[in-house]
């Protein structure tokens, strides 16, 4: 079931951010075209392209907690003993899960408010505006169970496998360099260069 679940909140993430930038850009292009050649400008399309972004934006942030493509300084993890940096990933995914959850529920709550006042869109077509304000109580509950997944795979995972290879050892493996392969001076050279830039930009090449 739960496999299903995720499949269904990784194919609605996926579907939402391409098609909002993909409706964005449609209709930031037709309004110009319409301003620009035809002197006539579209009164909806401002408005509805900044909601298909927002949109496009809340659920591609969602769908990159499933990939773990946040950015993120691993320069301490690097540094500190498998299990600490294992204690230190639940502290942090704990947090974030907390944060995520509480935004999705009070985002909720405010979706209620706005439907009780009946507040409306003047520009695009008189649409409620719950509508649009749904994707923070639904993106942000997608992102939360992305990182309850993530958690959950973090506290089943022995402290030596947790941590994913470095971006400097990501960088060296394309270039078909094993970074722990000190055998040869040349790849010894470049292993040390890399983890040296890896280091200044503090773990974000």
């Amino acid at each position: 079931m739960f496999r299903l679940i995720s499949s269904i909140i990784g194919h609605v993430n996926q579907k939402i951010a391409v098609m909002g930038i993909f409706l964005g850009v449609i209709a930031a292009f037709v309004n110009v075209v319409a301003r620009y050649v035809f002197d006539a400008s579209l009164v909806w399309a401002t408005e509805f392209t900044i909601y298909v972004f927002l949109w496009s934006v809340f659920f591609g942030a969602a769908y990159c907690f499933k990939k773990d493509a946040h950015i993120a300084v691993t320069v301490v993890l690097d540094n500190v003993s498998s299990r600490v940096a294992k204690v230190m990933l639940i502290i942090s995914h704990t947090i974030t899960f907390i944060f995520l959850a509480a935004v999705a529920y009070f985002g909720y709550e405010y979706l209620l408010l706005v439907i009780d006042l009946d507040e409306r869109s003047i520009d695009l077509w008189d649409m409620p505006m719950w509508v649009i304000y749904l994707v923070i109580p639904v993106s942000f509950g997608f992102a939360a169970y992305r990182v309850a997944e993530r958690l959950h795979t973090i506290l089943s995972t022995s402290h030596d496998k947790i941590l994913k290879e470095s971006e400097a050892e990501m960088v060296l493996a394309e270039l078909g360099v094993k970074s722990k392969d000190n055998t040869n001076e040349h790849v010894k050279e470049l292993n040390d260069m890399v983890k040296e830039v890896e280091k200044k930009t503090g773990g974000m090449l």
